[in-house]
C-alpha cells in the first residue's frame, strides 16, 4: 500500500500557500503538483531519469499557477515550453 503526504507549497517568505500542494508518494519517487482541486504536474523518478507529465488543459492556467509550477519544476515558463516542444515532457489529461 503507498502511502502519500500532502504538503502546501511555501512561499518565498517560508509561509504556506493556500491551494498549492505538492503530493509526494512514500517512496518519495513520485511528486505531483496540484493548484486548487486540479493536478498540474507529475514528476516520476525512476532507473532511467525523470518522467514528466503536465496537463495539456490546465498546466498553464493562471499567474498563480505559473508561478508555483515553476518552483515545482525548478524552471520558468519558456524552459518548460522546450521541453515540451522538444519532447522531454509529455502532456496529458491528468484529471480525468
Amino acid at each position: 500500500m503507498h502511502k502519500m503526504k500532502v504538503q502546501n507549497m511555501t512561499s518565498s517568505r517560508g509561509n504556506k500557500v493556500a491551494n498549492q500542494f505538492i503530493i509526494t508518494t512514500d517512496n518519495g519517487r513520485g511528486r505531483t503538483f496540484q493548484s486548487y482541486d486540479t493536478v498540474i504536474a507529475k514528476i516520476q523518478e525512476c532507473s532511467g531519469g525523470r518522467v514528466v507529465v503536465l496537463d495539456e488543459n490546465s498546466w498553464d492556467c493562471s499567474v498563480t499557477t505559473r508561478r508555483y509550477r515553476n518552483i515545482f519544476l525548478g524552471e520558468n515558463k519558456a524552459e518548460t515550453i522546450a521541453k515540451i516542444d522538444s519532447g522531454e515532457y509529455l502532456l496529458a489529461d491528468l484529471n480525468n
